[in-house]
């Protein structure tokens, strides 16, 4: 039988459920958020594209995911790819390291948006424990069964893997290399095939009719439940599912009014190989990161005089070293992460007029000038380009 090609309408009008997620936006009768969920359905699609057409687990290659153009809730320090995989396929993964402060290879089936359902998380693989060569070549092979007579680095896939995701970690934007990455399958495929009418039609299916929404409705979802929970200007640690193996997240919704600020503070552990804080919007996508001082990390931050972490989250400079700059949001998700941490305390928050912040801050916190603001987000700016985002 041939096979039939829907009229162009018919794929479109696939994504109409996706309306129905303005119901769970935090402020649904709110124009510019219905605005932005409108762009973020676009921004789903141009993600999706990467992941149902650039290749498959029969041809693998790295696609970019999330980073600073697709903005549901990346990490800033990080710069995702993703390679799709089977868990009975053979595969190898060479180049070299890079200088990044963490790369890392974690497996698992149904990314999100991907399916309806919670995705699983397998396996996590820390480059560091790999034999590196003398400029930080690697050579890893990924399969169910070690490959008899195979003597170098070897890593287990799962059997229901249906992915592999390389996080590229960075304390320093400006001042770290990335990795440089190449996958192929070792068990013998036939040479890329032209894609067929069924496999177009069937993937144009799945992105439109399923991954544009249901990417979105997961962590609209998850932000909303945060705030019916009570998690306003208020804390909470968790594993996020423990995707991360060794890493704690602190997470709540903020809430500042533009005559306000929140002070968020913090011990430290002692041991804090890396951590991290940034702001979401009301939509789950990280706040502009390259152009705006949205988010920082254990490189990036003033640590005070008594040893603790304390930020400023406000909608004008307060001329303070640790603003966090929500961009006209008044409400979103902060989120932190404490990675192979001694200890992983819950910070807490704050609210203050921001005519009074200073009387609530320590009085040898610096004043940063409006030159010198300028030079770091220039700085920054200028380190965010030099990263491999997509």
């Amino acid at each position: 039988m041939t096979a039939r090609l829907a009229p162009w309408s018919e794929y479109i009008e696939l994504l109409a459920p996706a309306a129905g997620l303005r119901d769970i936006l935090l402020d649904p009768a709110s124009e510019q958020l219905c605005a932005e969920l409108y762009r973020q359905l676009v921004m789903n699609l141009s993600l999706g594209y990467f992941l149902y057409f650039q290749s498959s687990p029969e041809h693998p290659d790295w696609a970019p995911f999330l980073n600073s153009v697709f903005l549901l809730q990346p990490n800033p320090d990080d710069t995702y790819l993703l390679a799709p995989v089977r868990g009975d396929g053979t595969y190898r993964i060479s180049g070299t390291r890079g200088t990044v402060k963490l790369l890392t290879f974690g497996t698992g089936c149904n990314m999100m948006g991907m399916s309806a359902q919670p995705g699983r998380n397998f396996d996590y693989f820390d480059a560091d424990d790999l034999t590196l060569g003398p400029k930080g070549e690697l050579d890893v092979i990924l399969s169910a069964e070690r490959p008899a007579g195979h003597r170098g680095d070897w890593w287990p896939l799962h059997r229901e893997a249906e992915f592999i995701l390389v996080r590229q970690r960075s304390y320093d934007w400006g001042g770290e290399q990335d990795a440089r990455l190449a996958i192929e399958r070792l068990d013998p495929q036939p040479l890329k095939p032209h894609q067929t009418i069924e496999n177009i039609d069937r993937r144009l299916r799945a992105l439109l009719g399923g991954f544009a929404a249901q990417l979105s409705r997961q962590w609209l979802s998850y932000q909303k439940s945060a705030r019916d929970r009570g998690l306003v200007n208020r804390l909470e640690l968790t594993t996020l599912g423990g995707s991360i193996a060794a890493q704690y997240y602190w997470q709540g919704i903020f809430d500042v009014a533009p005559d306000e600020a929140l002070v968020l503070d913090t011990e430290l552990p002692a041991t804090r190989p890396y951590w991290n804080v940034q702001l979401n919007d009301e939509l789950w996508n990280a706040i502009e990161f390259v152009y705006r001082q949205s988010s920082l990390n254990g490189h990036q931050a003033r640590i005070d005089n008594d040893g603790r972490f304390r930020a400023v989250v406000a909608h004008e400079d307060p001329g303070v070293p640790n603003w966090l700059d929500p961009a006209g949001s008044r409400q979103g998700m902060l989120i932190g992460r404490w990675y192979g941490c001694s200890s992983n305390p819950i910070p807490t928050i704050t609210r203050v007029p921001l005519a009074e912040l200073r009387r609530h801050l320590p009085a040898d916190t610096p004043h940063v000038s409006a030159t010198e603001r300028a030079a770091r987000l220039r700085a920054r700016r200028i380190g965010a380009q030099l990263r491999r985002r997509w």
